[in-house]
């Protein structure tokens, strides 16, 4: 299975899993040849694969976006930083991790307890 990482006016990336690479390693080869494939292992980034002639300027536009998405779902740096680092506009940021599925807020120790507190005060 192939999936679109980035679709932004002709920035596009794949990413695949490490099964589908090791059944058809040619299509990974056949997608670098378009753009950077970047390889998982379970939901995380493992390896990327890109084609010699890509230039050097094309692929950071291609993996700035992917990278601060990892980065930032994996709390590294703050929702504001990753768009920075990805070189998007804030909702262009937010719509790229629309599109990843990765929440932009979520629940942390103190959530339960908040909920209950605001149930309380409703009531």
């Amino acid at each position: 299975m192939w999936t679109t990482l980035c679709n932004e006016e002709a920035i596009t990336m794949y990413a695949t899993n490490v099964r589908n690479l090791k059944k058809n390693p040619s299509e990974a080869l056949r997608q670098a040849e378009q753009s950077p494939v970047l390889v998982l292992k379970g939901n995380t980034p493992n390896a990327l694969i890109m084609h010699l002639d890509t230039s050097l300027d094309k692929t950071k536009n291609m993996l700035n976006p992917a990278l601060a998405s990892s980065l930032f779902k994996d709390k590294v740096v703050s929702l504001g930083a990753a768009a920075k680092i990805s070189g998007l506009s804030l909702s262009d940021f937010i719509d790229h991790l629309a599109e990843l599925d990765i929440d932009i807020v979520s629940a942390d120790q103190q959530t339960g307890s908040e909920s209950q507190t605001l149930d309380t005060w409703l009531s």
